[in-house]
Order: C-alpha cells, then sequence, then structure tokens
C-alpha cells in the first residue's frame, strides 16, 4: 500500500482512492466501513490511517475563486499553499502567513494546527473565514467565522468531514526581507528572547541543541510595510553575527532549496516560508515533532530541553523554536495562550526517537500541547485534560458523524 511523505507510516487502509470531482468524493464516502481522508500526507503520526478506505485529496478540483474587494479567497481543501501563493502573488494579493513548507494541503494544514512563525501571527487556520464539510452522511455542512461551532469546526483532525471548500482572508500583497543571524548563546537567548522574537514579522532559532549550547541560525522575515526591524541593531548587539552567504536550515542542507536571504526584499510568497515549492520539503529523509507551550512557561522548556541535550543532538537534524498568536479555535496547540513552538526534525530512526520523546516529555513542562500530525508519546488523557473544549467537539463529532464512519485507530485513543 502507499505510505505518508516521510515513508515512515504505510497506510493500512483496504483501497485508496482518489476522487475527481464532488460525485466521486460522495461516492468514496458512502458505504459503512470506516473511512479517512489525507491530504499532503506531511502527518507523521496515525492521524490519516485507517483499515477501511482513505479518500485522497489530490485530485479533487482546485475550485480557487478570488474576491480581492471582499479581501477573501475560496478554494478546495486539497489544494496546496505553495501554488495558492503564487496564484494571489500573480494577482496582487497575499495570505497574512504561510509555514515553512509551502507543499502543504490547505485543508490538512488547518485541520492540525499547522503554523507558521511570528509574535503577532496566528497559525494558518486563524486566516479561516469559512468552510464546508462533507459529512459521511453526504450533508454539506457550513461554518462561518463567528457560529457557535466554528471554533471547533476549523481544527478538526478529520474527524468532523471532508473538507470540500475553504474561505481565507487575504489582503493586499506586499514584500518581505528575509535575514539569516548566526552564533547565540542560549544564556542570552533565553534573558532577551521576548526581545528577540518581536524583532521582526516573523522569527525562526534554529538549534541542535548540541554542546555549543547556542541558537546557531535565527531567520528573521520581515515586512517591508511594517519598517526597519528590530533585529537589524538587537541581534549583532547580543553577539550573533550576520550570516555571510545563503543558509539551509540544516547544517550542510542544500541552499538552492530555501528561500532567499540577504536582506533583499522580495514577494511574500517568495520569503515567508524557509523552502522554495519546487525543492523536496525540509530535508526529505526525517521524522518530526512539535510541541507547545505558553509563552510564560518557555524558559522552562527551553532548560528541559538543554538538559537533555547530549541525547536529542545525536538524534536530531534540527530543532526550530518559534512563536504563534493566541487563538480560540478549541483544538489548535495555541488556543487561548500565546505560544512558544518547540520543532524537532529527527534522523529517520523511529524507535529511538520515539523512545527519546518520553524523556523530553517527562521534563517539559505540564502545560505541553502536542502537534497533532507529528510523533509524540503523551498519554491520550493527559493530552484532553490539556484541551479545555475538548468535551464540545467530542459533542460536534458525534453531531455530524454519529456513526462514526470517520473515527480511526488515533481518535479511539482520545475517547472520539
Amino acid at each position: 500500500m502507499e505510505a505518508n511523505w516521510a515513508g515512515n507510516l504505510t497506510y493500512s487502509a483496504q483501497r485508496i482512492v482518489h476522487p475527481a470531482d464532488r460525485a466521486e468524493l460522495v461516492r468514496a464516502l458512502a458505504g459503512d466501513g470506516e473511512v479517512r481522508v489525507v491530504g499532503s500526507r506531511h502527518s507523521f503520526n496515525g492521524i490519516t490511517d485507517t483499515a477501511g478506505t482513505l479518500i485522497a485529496t489530490d485530485r479533487l478540483p482546485a475550485g480557487v475563486e478570488v474576491d480581492g474587494s471582499a479581501g477573501s479567497v475560496r478554494v478546495g481543501g486539497g489544494v496546496r499553499y505553495g501554488d495558492l501563493a503564487a496564484l494571489l502573488a500573480g494577482r496582487g494579493l497575499a495570505l497574512g502567513n504561510l509555514a515553512s513548507l509551502p507543499h502543504i494541503s490547505v485543508a490538512g494544514a488547518i485541520a492540525t494546527g499547522t503554523h507558521g512563525s511570528g509574535d503577532r501571527l496566528g497559525s494558518l487556520a486563524t486566516s479561516v473565514r469559512a468552510l464546508t464539510l462533507l459529512t459521511p452522511g453526504g450533508d454539506e455542512v457550513r461554518y462561518e467565522r463567528g457560529d457557535e461551532d466554528f471554533g471547533g469546526a476549523v481544527v478538526h483532525l478529520g474527524a468532523l468531514g471532508v473538507v470540500v471548500e475553504v474561505e481565507l482572508d487575504v489582503e493586499p500583497a506586499y514584500d518581505v526581507a528575509q535575514t539569516v543571524y548566526e552564533r547565540l548563546g542560549w544564556d542570552t537567548a533565553v534573558e532577551h528572547l521576548d526581545a528577540i522574537t518581536s524583532s521582526a514579522t516573523s522569527v525562526s532559532l534554529f538549534t541542535d541543541w548540541g554542546p555549543a549550547d547556542e541558537v546557531g541560525q535565527i531567520w528573521t522575515k520581515q515586512r517591508s510595510d511594517a519598517g526597519e526591524p528590530p533585529a537589524a541593531a538587537l541581534l549583532p548587539r547580543l553577539g550573533a553575527t550576520l550570516a555571510d552567504g545563503p543558509r539551509h536550515p540544516v547544517p550542510g542542507g542544500d541552499t538552492r532549496a530555501s528561500t532567499e536571504q540577504g536582506g533583499a526584499a522580495g514577494n511574500w510568497a517568495d520569503r515567508l516560508p524557509h523552502f522554495r515549492l519546487e525543492f523536496t520539503p525540509s530535508n526529505g529523509d526525517e521524522l518530526q515533532s512539535e510541541y507547545f507551550v505558553p509563552r510564560a512557561d518557555a524558559p522552562a522548556a527551553i532548560d528541559a530541553l538543554r538538559s537533555l541535550g547530549e541525547e536529542i543532538s545525536p538524534l536530531l537534524q534540527i530543532g526550530e523554536v518559534r512563536t504563534v498568536r493566541a487563538d480560540d479555535l478549541w483544538l489548535s496547540p495555541a488556543c487561548g495562550q500565546d505560544t512558544v513552538a518547540f520543532h524537532f526534525t529527527w534522523v529517520p530512526d523511529q524507535p529511538a526517537v520515539e523512545s527519546l520523546l518520553v524523556k523530553m516529555e517527562r521534563v517539559l513542562p505540564s502545560s505541553v500541547r502536542p502537534h497533532w500530525g507529528k510523533l509524540w508519546q503523551m498519554e491520550p488523557a493527559d493530552v484532553v485534560a490539556r484541551f479545555e473544549n475538548w468535551d464540545r467537539f467530542a459533542a460536534l463529532r458525534a453531531q455530524l458523524d454519529p456513526e462514526r464512519r470517520l473515527v480511526n485507530d488515533f481518535l479511539r485513543r482520545f475517547g472520539l
């Protein structure tokens, strides 16, 4: 059978279908067996797996409809962010944020709370103003921002239906300048963390958590309409040095895959992601994990990870620290709190990585939340306890899928 993007998960589905229109999608949903949906296959755990039918959205119509006057774009859920960004840029429009990878699908990214970085930027799901779900019963249900259950319908883990249409906020196009700095000790970074993460529109701190005990690279992305970034003065004053050429987040990685750096302003779609659409996402042969904590708990989380640096570093290709603005989406890792996210790109040794994750989760703050689509080992009851709207979401799932046809082994662990 087919596998996910990383190759660490082979789908156990009896069949995988690729509907090309709404009628084929309805037929794929019909029946008595279990069904799940997969987009760009960038989840590293079993959240999209099923013993029944797996519906791939890659051949569904893009259905892009731009309404510049209303500040919105309507797309099919299977559209990739990179393709949408190029289309919008060509029409003088923009999204407010992008993730590091432009290869991911719109529906898959918002369903798992995927994000970019920026103190004032929410996850990708916060740009959703409306979405339409096709339920296993064949009903179309539309949720708009402001509706009572909108907060539960957006980050939905694939448990409510197939996203057939998403309406996103857009704005006039803008330019972004990306500048990379290097070599900042962790003691200094922690002392000035708030100043550093607010020093540009988007800031990412890359580290291997290794013996050097430093932030190896700091990627700053500044909107041209936001003025000169404070990072230009702050980071050199703190001891970081300006990179003398293009960098890849993973040491030794092909810099041709990275988006343009060096402080030259250019189109938002070509600077907000870390990686170019035409290259292999990230480093390719890898596993990923990510954990989220409230901003107040970030120093404690950093201390905990530094304490395990000798064990983390040998299994790690690169770690990344990012920030996400609070939102009100029930299952978003940033729900109700400004958040600091700790991302890990691992070598492809899943048994060793999962063993280490157990140790990491023991020392991270008790407020930690996992990324729904990546590897983690937390007990389901502990995860559920981190989301105060969990019962509301469970009730919404029961309403839209009373026969539990979208529930798989992953979701059953959480009582859904």
